[in-house]
């Protein structure tokens, strides 16, 4: 939990509910008065003369939003979860250096993540099957290399990178545009809280606030505020991810971007981003070298046990059951397709070899292996692995 008493965390409170009072203003505020107490110590006449409307100055003076401030706090103890106002040594360094930087954050699960190093993966609520596997191997290995993931936990790509994160074994975040105790989108209520458990659920919203459309691009600057990139995977030109992908460039981040197919409208952003000078991704190495020396250095350390840095994604070859099994696994796999699902009638033409009951049965083996993925409509695309060598 967060070192700020009670007695503390009711005054931010009181401060984040004052209405119109945005992030730039409050940050203020406490830079000049030094703490929410000061300022609701201040004088209406000392408040107006420091820039505030007369009507925001008199909510603050009469200390009306205490009551709802009592609230917030109870709904915080109920979901266990945190607040971590912009002075506490907890809150992201990074995200403090930003030009409009939240006053203070709602926080349910591992708090120190807040500390860690952070690359946000962003795309395309609708990913095709080369999107979605794409955002998957890059997740899982950059978490695997010390990486915590950050994304805003939308259905697609989002939810993709948060869940490739968890499945290596490493870390992710999720940066929510409503309250932390409320799930949006419902579907991922079990992802929200495996997060709360083993990651951390972050927002700027107070508990119990609605997913309002308007709340998502606000979201964003938090998610390229607290990493140290932001990859693009897929995204249409003028998507919510290009929106992150501009606040990271604002805000002095790197920009990578995944690039795509040329006739896919889904790669139209992340193409965009490589001509303008992103940084072309293949693999997890890309993005790690253009860390700053200090962070590859602190992912290092991280990394020990881990894959290691430098590493080719070419010793990273799938395992297949030995035996006949085996040959027919490779059979299947070589025959799908990372960037485009195969029907399983095309898969029994192209590999007329083998028959029917041998391929499902492979199909099944290469399934529970985490080879392949079997998407609606009886077709399968192969998850993104290299291929392996021949023997």
């Amino acid at each position: 939990m967060t070192s700020i008493s009670a007695d503390e965390q009711l005054h931010w409170l009181a401060l984040k509910l004052i209405p119109g009072l945005g992030a730039r203003k409050s940050a203020y505020l406490i830079e000049r008065m030094r703490s929410p107490q000061a300022v609701f110590r201040a004088s209406r006449s000392e408040l107006e003369a420091m820039g505030l409307p007369p009507a925001t100055a008199q909510t603050i003076v009469s200390g009306c939003t205490f009551e709802d401030a009592v609230l917030q706090q109870q709904r915080l103890l109920d979901a266990g979860a945190a607040l971590v106002p912009i002075t506490s040594p907890e809150y992201p360094p990074a995200l403090r250096e930003i030009f409009d930087p939240p006053l203070a954050l709602f926080v349910r699960g591992r708090i120190e993540l807040l500390q860690s190093l952070m690359i946000a993966i962003v795309g395309t609520r609708r990913p095709t099957a080369y999107g979605t596997a794409a955002a998957e191997r890059l997740a899982g290995d950059l978490a695997a290399a010390g990486l915590t993931i950050i994304s805003g936990m939308a259905r697609g790509i989002d939810t993709a990178a948060h869940r490739a994160a968890l499945a290596s074994g490493g870390d992710t975040a999720a940066v929510f545009g409503c309250g932390v105790d409320v799930i949006y989108p419902a579907e991922n209520r079990k992802l929200a809280e495996q997060i709360a458990e083993r990651g951390a659920l972050i927002s700027e919203f107070p508990m119990g606030s609605p997913a309002y459309p308007q709340n998502f691009p606000v979201r964003n600057r938090i998610v390229s505020g607290m990493s140290a990139g932001v990859v693009v995977v897929e995204g249409a030109q003028y998507s919510g991810s290009s929106i992150t992908a501009r606040l990271a460039l604002d805000q002095n981040r790197e920009v990578f971007a995944v690039p795509g197919n040329i006739t896919s409208r889904m790669s139209w952003g992340p193409n965009l981003l490589i001509k303008q000078g992103a940084k072309l991704v293949q693999e997890w190495n890309d993005v790690v070298v253009e860390l700053k020396p200090e962070d590859r250095r602190r992912l290092a350390e991280r990394a020990q046990g881990s894959l290691p840095l430098g590493a080719s994604q070419e010793n990273n070859r799938p395992n297949f059951p030995p035996g006949p099994m085996g040959e027919i696994c490779r059979t299947i796999f070589a025959a799908l397709k990372p960037d485009s699902p195969t029907h399983i009638d095309a898969l029994l033409e192209s590999c007329d070899a083998c028959s029917s009951s041998e391929i499902i049965a492979g199909l099944f083996e290469l399934e529970m292996a985490g080879l392949v993925r079997q998407l609606p409509g009886k077709h399968f695309v192969r998850l993104w692995t290299e291929q392996p060598c021949s023997r």
